[in-house]
């Protein structure tokens, strides 16, 4: 970062960072103008008249954090600490502060997207007794199967796209399974245009082709593993025949991606949440981790490593969930369905709602949340937006920029951005490493980072025992175990602990059997199947012939965006100028079906309401299946909340049963829709990005 008087001016590579490799994305240079922005939040507000007015009085921090301990205390007084939930966003690295505070005040109840977006993979790879598996792409594996992970515009999986360029710059055969032609898969040897939703059969065709061609690791199965026999009897009923008619994949594709990467090695599956946003969800993670264990590619050099926790405090020991009570972690709400999920207390959203709403089956009523947008980003929003404004009794918010979701707040808090603060980097993922970033610029105006307003509010609830005096003093605990300080670590490049390959040979696997089972006893004693299948998403081509003449097409949700990240950098006009507007993808025969035009304005419907999209017309997806992207809104509009649902895709999808048994995770992908030119019907707001305007 280069900093003149005080100031950021230019965002620098560091070729010598181990993941990043010298790498920044488009979104780091537009964040330059998000920093110095004109709309961003300054001091904390406190509501002056109804939700959604728009109404605020400027109040001081120990105002806001003395009303919000009182308001939470005295929630807890009456109606138990179950009855406040906290929540934050993806991918931050201050979740630890918001456990820390969550079970000192006694709640099991967190609000994350984690139910369908990574921690899926986490929670069923610990019930099999070991941590995620990552692409270990630093010793140049020979194939690797991109699976539902858009790797060159995500970055998900705490690597980085670069990694993957490399490794297919050296040479790697490169697999893609994909509905959208991506420029990845342009760049495949093989890409698998799956029906959306049906990743899970698609995994256990190529695991049945493998087995019956004798391709597996019979040394590492037999050894390593069990329930391979009860694997072997479930994947009968997966053949590349019957799975093509599911999948819409090709057998002879089916067969060729199998042999590809069970003959390569070593060989890495890159995973991403592609896969983890529907009902199949969990079975679709394990059937991928067996599909890893069986050619022989879990924790060995260039396949899929397991390469442990980083240097440093363990994030549970600082989260303090000891200090939770027995009783109070069993009121987990979901906890009785949601089995998997319970194991590592994550909710699914619909839960929560409930029980504001109904009291089922206690009542809840406060929520705070940090860096969460979560009108736009939740699913089913027009429920979430009357949950929000019309049943919650008190709301924090706590964000950069104002948000949909700030405007429903009783009061907003005003957070740092990432260069105002010091901080313990890729603490909370698994790759290994830890890294100092150094604060760069001073915070604008009264802003806090959210780990020092979640430091002050745990001294407010009470607990001021657990709590700091200054946040650098919380960098120095955690790093104490890495016998280091904050001062020696902010000028250390990384530390990192060091990869062990094969530790199952001398370690085995945390499981009951000490293996790695096929057969998962929990699942079946949970009453869930014990071996991964498929089951057709509630809303399909397989549907009743009335539901499917209203509703034809498969609409996946949450295609990414290169230019933004979620619903985050709408703001920027940097960022905007290329990508103004919220598209969806429509194959050009289906839009010249409907009369619809390259850039025109579509209306999407699905059962729960319908929202508006510019048409990109992209012969890239299947006649039968459009996308469309997530987490769009208009900052620059002054407008109501429930006005910012217009292209809000989560307008169209659902929150509720049925869902993935073990998580909870909800369907994103594989819903059913229809599409029609913004005409006809009922008239809708005009150009979401005119030249003329104006910051709200």
């Amino acid at each position: 970062m280069a900093v003149e008087n005080g100031k950021a001016v230019k965002i620098l590579p560091d070729h010598e960072h181990p993941v990043s490799k010298g790498y920044t994305c488009k979104k780091a240079h537009g964040f330059l103008e998000l920093q110095y922005h004109p709309d961003r939040l300054l001091y904390p507000l406190k509501r002056a008249g109804a939700r959604g007015e728009g109404k605020w009085d400027r109040i001081t921090w120990d105002e806001a954090l003395t009303t919000i301990a009182g308001k939470l205390n005295q929630f807890k007084a009456q109606s138990g600490a179950e009855s406040v939930v906290f929540g934050h966003g993806t991918g931050r690295d201050f979740h630890r502060f918001v456990y820390r505070v969550a079970n000192l005040f006694g709640t099991p109840n967190v609000l994350t997207p984690g139910h369908m977006c990574y921690l899926p993979r986490i929670a069923i790879s610990k019930l099999m007794g070991m941590e995620i598996s990552l692409c270990d792409y630093d010793n140049k594996p020979g194939c690797v199967i991109s699976w539902g992970s858009n790797h060159l515009i995500s970055n998900p999986d705490e690597n980085k796209g670069i990694n993957l360029a490399k490794t297919l710059s050296n040479g790697a055969k490169l697999i893609v399974i994909d509905p959208r032609r991506t420029r990845l898969a342009e760049k495949a040897d093989l890409w698998l245009q799956l029906r959306p939703a049906t990743d899970s059969a698609l995994a256990l065709a190529m695991m049945h082709v493998i087995v019956k061609e004798d391709l597996y690791d019979h040394d590492f199965v037999e050894k390593y593993t069990t329930g391979f026999d009860e694997l072997v009897e479930r994947l009968a009923a997966f053949p590349p025949e019957k799975v093509e008619k599911i999948s819409w994949v090709p057998a002879e594709k089916i067969v060729a991606a199998a042999r590809l990467y069970a003959r390569t090695k070593p060989a890495a599956l890159q995973w991403g949440v592609g896969i983890e946003q529907n009902v199949n969800c969990v079975d679709a993670d394990r059937a991928l981790i067996y599909l890893v264990a069986l050619t022989g590619n879990l924790d060995v050099p260039g396949g899929n490593v397991i390469f442990g926790l980083p240097p440093g405090m363990p994030r549970a020991r600082f989260s303090l969930f000891e200090k939770l009570p027995p009783e109070q972690r069993e009121k987990l709400l979901g906890a009785d369905t949601y089995k998997l999920g319970a194991t590592i207390n994550r909710i699914t959203p619909h839960v929560v709602w409930d029980a504001i709403e109904n009291g089922d089956p206690y009542p809840v009523r406060a929520l705070v949340v940090f860096a969460s947008n979560t009108l736009t980003a939740r699913e089913n929003a027009k429920r979430v937006y009357d949950v929000l404004k019309n049943r919650l009794e008190f709301f924090v918010a706590t964000d950069v920029f104002p948000t949909p979701t700030t405007e429903l707040a009783d009061i907003v808090l005003p957070a740092a951005t990432w260069l105002e603060n010091d901080n313990i980097a890729d603490y909370w993922k698994v790759h290994g490493y830890v890294f100092p970033r150094n604060k760069a610029v001073e915070p604008a105006g009264e802003a806090w980072s959210d780990h020092v307003i979640l430091n002050e509010l745990g001294k407010k609830l009470g607990f001021g025992e657990y709590f700091w005096d200054s946040y650098e003093e919380s960098l120095d605990y955690i790093l104490e175990p890495a016998g280091v300080t904050w001062e020696q670590f902010r000028s250390t490049p990384y530390l990192r602990t060091e990869p062990r390959y094969r530790k199952y040979e001398t370690e085995g696997f945390a499981s009951e059997s000490g293996k790695l089972d096929f057969f998962l006893k929990q699942y079946e004693q949970w009453g869930y199947d014990p071996l991964p299948g498929f089951v057709e998403p509630p809303e399909s081509p397989a549907r009743e012939p009335e539901f499917l003449a209203r509703y034809p097409l498969i609409l996946i949700t949450g295609t990414r965006i290169f230019n933004f990240f979620g619903s985050e950098h709408r703001q920027s006009d940097y960022l905007r100028r290329t990508h103004p507007d919220p598209l969806v993808e429509i194959h050009p025969d289906t839009a010249a079906e409907r009369g619809i035009a390259d850039g025109s304005w579509v209306v999407i419907e699905s059962p729960r309401g319908e929202v508006r999209f510019r048409a990109k017309l992209f012969d890239g997806v299947d006649r039968r299946v459009v996308s469309a992207e997530f987490g769009w809104w208009f900052p620059e509009r002054d407008r109501t909340a429930y006005e910012q649902l217009e292209s809000n895709i989560n307008v169209l999808t659902m929150d509720g049963p049925p869902l993935d048994p073990g998580m909870g995770a909800t369907n994103l992908k594989g819903l059913m829709c229809d599409v029609r030119a913004a005409g006809q019907g009922t008239p809708r707001i005009e150009s979401a990005h005119a030249p003329d305007r104006q910051r709200r």
